[in-house]
């Protein structure tokens, strides 16, 4: 009877499984939290480069003055950085998925139904990174995206496609001196805002 009873007492501590499946989520959070504190240190960095103000740099980035000054203030010691050019049509692995990433955007903002939706969420989350078997299978979405609905899709989309395809299809040797989460986050916004001024 005593035994019996043994078998059904709730264990006292958690399982390593158990641990690891609560922390999986927090881990996530954290680690894309810090992944962007480094993108957003190293854009702080671009826009010193681009010669704006601390305040400006402030007010975009909603940090204090104090904080952007200390920032502003360590890479002042360092080398400048390189003026990065801000065209569409550049070929480094990081650019182009960038812009990928941007396309991914438009397409699941413009579709309800788009199968890419939850690959650009969780890219937006942290919980998807930019490896290479997590960019074939945002292409491989992003091509069943575009042969479905490719009568309610602007035909700039495919082309977009089609071009970044080719690029990671036969990488270009090109290295930038920026991180690779600098140029994709820069590929990103220049890619989408071009969509918005061919509309």
């Amino acid at each position: 009877m005593e035994g019996e009873a043994n078998t059904h007492r709730q264990p006292e501590t958690l399982t390593e499984q158990q641990a690891e499946r609560m922390l999986a989520d927090m881990n996530e959070v954290i680690r894309a939290g810090e992944e962007m504190r480094k993108l957003r240190a190293e854009m702080i960095k671009l826009f010193v480069g681009f010669g704006w103000t601390q305040d400006k740099i402030a007010e975009l980035t909603d940090m204090s003055q104090p904080a952007v000054s200390k920032q502003v203030t360590r890479y002042r010691t360092d080398e400048p950085p390189a003026p990065m050019g801000l065209a569409l049509d550049q070929h480094d692995v990081p650019w182009l998925e960038g812009r990928l990433w941007g396309l991914a955007e438009e397409i699941s903002e413009t579709l309800d139904t788009a199968r890419c939706t939850r690959y650009v969420n969780a890219i937006a989350r942290g919980k998807k990174r930019f490896t290479p078997q997590n960019v074939d299978e945002l292409r491989r979405l992003l091509e069943e995206d575009l042969m479905l609905h490719q009568q309610e899709l602007p035909s700039a989309y495919r082309d977009a496609y089609d071009e970044i395809s080719r690029g990671l299809d036969v990488p270009a040797n090109a290295i930038s001196p920026a991180p690779a989460s600098v140029r994709r986050a820069l590929a990103h916004q220049v890619q989408r805002d071009q969509f918005r001024n061919d509309t």
